[in-house]
C-alpha cells in the first residue's frame, strides 16, 4: 500500500488562496501592494516544496537506495461510475520539477515590482494561479487531472500576454492560445481511448490483446498497460495523437510558429515562466505518457522524432543568429535547445533520459535567468533592439556580468550546468542502438552516431549566436537609444541618452539565485543524477531488447483477467 499525505493538495489549495487573496484582498487605493503580497504569497508553496524535498524518502541514498516509487500519495474519489479520482503523488522526475516552478515563480514575481504598472492585483493573481496549474501538472497521477491541469494554465498565460504584454499582445495571446489548445484536443483524444480500452478491452483477428474490466480507469500505471499491449498500428495512432498536442507545447520545428511572438510580447514574468517551465509541459507529457505508454510506436518513430529535433537544434540556432531582438534572439534559441532535450528523450538510453530530464531543469534556469537579464536591458533603455543597444558593461558592470555568466551556462561551459545535460544527450544518443563493449548488453533505442554528429553542430551554433549577442550588446561601443518623452520618468543626460543605473538590491536578489542554482547544478549535479536513475532505468529497461519492433504475440485470457496479465511479449 503506498503511503499517503495531504502535502500535495495543500501546496496546491495554498496557492490558489494566495492568488485569490492577491487578487480581491490587495486595496484598490494601494496596487503597489499586490507584488508583495504575491511575493510572500509565493514563499510559502516554495517552503512546503523545499520540506517535501528534504523528507522525499531515501533522496540522497544514491540510486541503490531511491526507488521509482509515488511518494506524498493523495487519493479521492470523484466520479466514482466514471472511474474518475483525484490522484496526486511524484517520483523524483516530478519532484525537480516541482522544486523548479517552486523556485522560479517568487524570482519572477518579484522581477515584475517595476515592470508591472497597471492592474497589479489581477497580474500578481494570474501569475499565482499559473503557479498552481503548473504543480498540478507535475504531481497529477490521473490522466484526467493532468489534462485539466494542462489546459488551465492556457488560461493564466493567455491574460498575461494579452493584458500586460507588447504592442502585439493580442495577436500573440490568441496564438499561443489557439495553437496550444488545437494540439491538446487530439492528446485528450488519444488519451480517452486508452480509458475506452480498458473499459471495453481490445480484440483484433480474434486475438484478445486487453481484457475488458466493465469499468473505466483513467489512473496512469493502469493505462500504461493498456497502451503497451496494444499492437503497433493502435500504438502509432495514440502515439501520434499524444505527440500532437505536447509537440506544439515543447514547441518542436515546424509547430513553433506561436514561439517567438509569446515571448517577445509577453513581459519579463511571463516569458521567464513561459521557458522555465510552461514549456516542459510538453517535454514532461512525452517523458510520461507517450514514451512509456507505447513503447512499440516510440522505437518506431523515434529515428523520425530524431531528424525533427536535429532540424529544430540547426534551424532555431540560425534563426536566432539573425535576429536584432534580443527577445526574439532567445526564443529561437528556445526552439533550438528543446529540440536537445526531446533527441535525448528518444535516444531511449539511460544517458539520454537522464539528460533530458536534466536539460528540462537546467534550460528553466539558463533560458529563464536570460529573459530575467534581458526584462532589465529593457527597463533601463525602453528596447531590446540590438542595433541601438551596445557597450553595456561600461554603465553597468554588474548587469553586463550577469549577462555574460548566463550566456556561458546557455552554451553549455564546463562547470555550469547546461554542460552536463548537453554532453548527457550526446552521449545517450551516440551509444542508442549500440552494445556495450564491456558486457555485450544494449544501451537501449535505435538511434546512433549519425544522429548525435548533425546534433553536435547545434552546440557550436548555440556558441556562436549567444556569444555574438554578448559581444555587441556587453562589450560592443557604448550605444544608447536617445530618450524617449514617453518614459519621463527616467533621467536623461545633457544629449538626451538614459542615465543607466547597475542592479539594484532588488535585482541582486532576482539574479543572484538563479546564479547560485547555475553553479550547483554545474559542479554538483550527483544528487539529482542520482535520484533520477530509478525511474529512469524503469523507462529505458523497455527498450533494452534489440527485437523492441519486433511483432507482439497477443494472449488470449479468460474475461475477467486483467490488463497485466494480458500485457503481451515481445518475442526475440
Amino acid at each position: 500500500m503506498p503511503e499517503t499525505s495531504s502535502l500535495i493538495p495543500i501546496l496546491l489549495l495554498v496557492t490558489i488562496a494566495g492568488a485569490i487573496v492577491t487578487a480581491l484582498a490587495t486595496p484598490k487605493s494601494n496596487q503597489r501592494s499586490a507584488g508583495p503580497i504575491a511575493l510572500v504569497c509565493s514563499f510559502i508553496p516554495l517552503a512546503i516544496v523545499l520540506y517535501m524535498l528534504a523528507n522525499f524518502p531515501h533522496l540522497g541514498a544514491g540510486p541503490a537506495g531511491i526507488d521509482d516509487q509515488w511518494h506524498y500519495n493523495y487519493e479521492r474519489s470523484w466520479m466514482q461510475n466514471l472511474g474518475l479520482k483525484f490522484t496526486m503523488g511524484l517520483d523524483t522526475i516530478g519532484l525537480w520539477l516541482v522544486v523548479l516552478t517552486a523556485v522560479i515563480t517568487p524570482i519572477s514575481i518579484l522581477a515584475s515590482f517595476n515592470y508591472i504598472k497597471e492592474r497589479q492585483r489581477e497580474f500578481y493573481g494570474w501569475m499565482l494561479a499559473l503557479h498552481a496549474g503548473m504543480l498540478g501538472v507535475f504531481c497529477a497521477k490521473d490522466i484526467l487531472v493532468f489534462y485539466l491541469f494542462f489546459e488551465f494554465t492556457l488560461i493564466p498565460m493567455f491574460f498575461i500576454i494579452g493584458i500586460w504584454g507588447g504592442q502585439d499582445r493580442r495577436k500573440a495571446a490568441g496564438k499561443f492560445f489557439l495553437f496550444t489548445f488545437a494540439g491538446s484536443v487530439l492528446t485528450l483524444v488519444a488519451l480517452i481511448y486508452l480509458a475506452y480500452v480498458y473499459n471495453h478491452g481490445y480484440i483484433a483477428d480474434g486475438h484478445t490483446y486487453v481484457s475488458a474490466h466493465g469499468s473505466w480507469s483513467f489512473q496512469l500505471d493502469e493505462l500504461k498497460a493498456v497502451g503497451a499491449a496494444l499492437p503497433l498500428k493502435i500504438q502509432s495512432l495514440v502515439f501520434l495523437g499524444l505527440m500532437a498536442g505536447f509537440a506544439v507545447k515543447v514547441p518542436l520545428f515546424p509547430v513553433h510558429t506561436w514561439l517567438p511572438l509569446a515571448h517577445t510580447e509577453a513581459p519579463t514574468a511571463g516569458s521567464v515562466i513561459l521557458a522555465g517551465v510552461l514549456l516542459k509541459l510538453g517535454t514532461y507529457g512525452m517523458l510520461r505518457f507517450a514514451v512509456p505508454m507505447l513503447p512499440q510506436a516510440t522505437m518506431q518513430y523515434a529515428p523520425c522524432i530524431a531528424v525533427i529535433c536535429i532540424i529544430g537544434i540547426i534551424y532555431g540556432a540560425l534563426v536566432s543568429w539573425a535576429q536584432g531582438d534580443m527577445k526574439k534572439l532567445i526564443a529561437y534559441s528556445s526552439v533550438s535547445h528543446l529540440a536537445f532535450c526531446v533527441l535525448g528523450m528518444f535516444a531511449l538510453t539511460k544517458e539520454g533520459l537522464t539528460g533530458s530530464i536534466l536539460y528540462m531543469l537546467n534550460h528553466g534556469l539558463s533560458t529563464g535567468a536570460l529573459f530575467l537579464v534581458v526584462g532589465m536591458i529593457y527597463e533601463r533603455y525602453h528596447t531590446r533592439d540590438m542595433d541601438q543597444v551596445g557597450g553595456i558593461v561600461r554603465r553597468a558592470p554588474a548587469l553586463g556580468f550577469f549577462c555574460v555568466f548566463f550566456v556561458f551556462s546557455s552554451v553549455a561551459l564546463p562547470g555550469l550546468n547546461g554542460f552536463i545535460s548537453e554532453f548527457m544527450v550526446l552521449v545517450g544518443t551516440f551509444i542508442s542502438g549500440q552494445h556495450s563493449a564491456k558486457t555485450g548488453l544494449p544501451f537501449g533505442g535505435n538511434l546512433g552516431p549519425a544522429y548525435a554528429i548533425p546534433a553536435a553542430t547545434g552546440v557550436i551554433l548555440g556558441a556562436v549566436y549567444l556569444l555574438y549577442w554578448a559581444g555587441r550588446v556587453v562589450f560592443g561601443p557604448l550605444k544608447e537609444p536617445v530618450h524617449d518623452a514617453a518614459h519621463g520618468s527616467h533621467e536623461e543626460d545633457a544629449k538626451g541618452h538614459h542615465t543607466v543605473t547597475d542592479l539594484s538590491f532588488r535585482e541582486w536578489c532576482v539574479l543572484a539565485p538563479m546564479a547560485a542554482l547555475i553553479i550547483y547544478m554545474g559542479v554538483y549535479p550527483k544528487l539529482v543524477v542520482d535520484s533520477l536513475q530509478p525511474p529512469v532505468a524503469s523507462i529505458a529497461a523497455t527498450f533494452t531488447a534489440p527485437t523492441a519492433t519486433a511483432d507482439v504475440t497477443p494472449t488470449t485470457p479468460a474475461p475477467a483477467q486483467s490488463v497485466a496479465q494480458s500485457t503481451p511479449t515481445i518475442n526475440p
